[in-house]
């Protein structure tokens, strides 16, 4: 039996703009597991981004509990806090955010410097995740040099550098075109499968969802539907 990595508990997050009061979440609970590949959808304004920003530890509840492997987030610290995202989870998001005059390879060596990496081992580590996202003859190319599916394949090596169990894409293939898009979301079914990686996307797109074993609906802050695609319509 797989263990749970993420486990929320009747959270809530209220963000106060002046005397006007914003509830992004209400009550939301939801337990993942190891290894598991999920799609959280919902139009724009229904929580999704803000559950992401939560389980990525870039945000923080108003109310209610968040445990990531069995750790209380809500009793951390900011700086342990970054310790956790560092060593625990790998972003990608819609706009890549690569940094524009370094090269490929060092753009995925940068969290490594940020954990105190040696820098041969950075270089090595970092080629052999450019080979695996299929892009070892891109490693020195800036990344204006690069396609919009490439730029997002050395988002995803970057988000492995620090080998994290968990990758949280926020709309990774919402500036790519069609043919990009399958394959990176291919890219992603292979880390789940192969590597193990629990992967969690936030998308608006049903084709992007159904990649997924597992689609959670948000709407109005709140979960309507949480699904295997086994079962989705």
């Amino acid at each position: 039996m797989k263990e749970e990595i993420i486990k929320i508990e009747n959270l809530t997050k209220v963000y106060e703009n002046g005397e006007i009061s914003v509830r992004a979440l209400h009550n939301v609970s939801l337990t993942i597991k190891q290894g598991e590949f999920i799609a959280i959808m919902g139009a724009s304004g229904s929580g999704k981004s803000t559950l992401m920003n939560i389980i990525g530890c870039l945000d923080r509840p108003t109310e209610g509990n968040y445990y990531l492997e069995g750790i209380d987030i809500n009793e951390k610290t900011d700086d342990e806090l970054s310790a956790v995202r560092n060593k625990k989870i790998g972003f990608v998001f819609q706009s890549f955010n690569l940094i524009p005059r370094t090269s490929a390879l060092h753009n995925v060596e940068l969290p490594m410097i940020y954990g105190k990496v040696k820098a041969a081992e950075r270089e090595a580590i970092a080629q052999k995740l450019l080979e695996q996202v299929g892009l070892s003859d891109r490693a020195g190319h800036m990344p204006n040099e690069l396609s919009g599916g490439q730029k997002q394949r050395v988002a995803i090596a970057r988000a492995l550098a620090n080998r994290p169990q968990i990758i949280l894409a926020d709309e990774p293939t919402g500036n790519l075109d069609s043919h990009s898009s399958v394959e990176i979301m291919d890219i992603f079914s292979r880390l789940n499968r192969e590597e193990g990686n629990t992967v969690i996307i936030v998308t608006h797109e049903r084709e992007v969802a159904e990649f997924t074993d597992r689609i959670i609906t948000f709407k109005d802050g709140c979960i309507i539907k949480d699904e295997t695609t086994g079962e989705v319509a």
